[in-house]
């Protein structure tokens, strides 16, 4: 409980609001670096689950690949990377992309092969080309899915990400690393707070992003009672007077 003090203590005081290793710098270093790490592992993923999805060949090879890459060690490929690239931001953007490919890359694909494929053969019926079937319908359908994967990354880097300043003075984790250091359990446990805050915050955006992409024809085909009723037939008593008469 004391900790939990000091940590609430740590993160109001405004000695920590000011200058480059700020509470409000550190923030915004760690979206910075959550979001360029995004945008390279979608430039990866994105295609090739767009095309697994589409013409359904390499779904193997990628579940198989993604689970390879769900399996690596972080701190142990951020270490290796390191050792390769140098100290500084470059293997971090390394290891926390190879992290982040594998939910965008399921859901890219997954998001594909979700739609009825009566839709898409109704599509190919009116004479719709293969570039048209993919962006004016599976992409619009199959978006829910892939920003759910992209959701899903964005969790795992934002939690992830404070590894960065393990070779880097960079973004949240240096509260952590920092806080190990010199046994200031304060800074290290308002450190983590301020992660999880960040993790819940960018949790509720993009749960509302993900809806918002449902297509209106899909939200207007939905039954607003899906409350399965029973089948079974209710007793039906008699009234006193009939039953006098039985």
């Amino acid at each position: 409980m004391n900790f939990l003090i000091e940590a609430i203590n740590w993160i109001f005081d405004p000695a920590h609001y000011g200058g480059p290793g700020s509470i409000p710098a550190r923030v915004a270093e760690h979206l910075l670096f959550t979001f360029v790490t995004l945008v390279l592992a979608s430039v990866i993923a994105i295609p090739f689950g767009f095309f697994i999805g589409h013409s359904g060949r390499g779904r193997v090879v990628a579940v198989a690949t993604a689970g390879g890459l769900r399996a690596l060690p972080t701190l142990g490929l951020l270490t290796l990377v390191g050792l390769w690239i140098g100290i500084g931001l470059g293997a971090p953007y390394v290891a926390l992309t190879i992290l982040a490919i594998p939910p965008i890359l399921a859901g890219a694909y997954t998001g594909f092969e979700a739609i009825d494929r009566a839709t898409v053969d109704a599509a190919r019926a009116v004479g719709m080309s293969e570039w048209q079937i993919v962006t004016k319908v599976e992409i619009p359908l199959g978006l829910p899915l892939l920003i759910g994967g992209i959701r899903s990354a964005t969790l795992q880097v934002v939690a992830t990400a404070t590894l960065a300043a393990y070779i880097a003075d960079f973004g949240l984790g240096r509260y952590l690393f920092e806080g190990l250091k010199i046994r200031d359990y304060g800074e290290m446990l308002g450190g983590s707070i301020l992660v999880i805050l960040l993790a819940l915050v960018l949790e509720g955006i993009f749960a509302l992003v993900q809806r918002f992409v449902v297509p209106r024809g899909v939200l207007a085909g939905r039954p607003d009672d899906v409350r399965v009723r029973s089948t079974r037939s209710r007793p039906v008593m008699g009234s006193p007077i009939e039953e006098g008469r039985k």
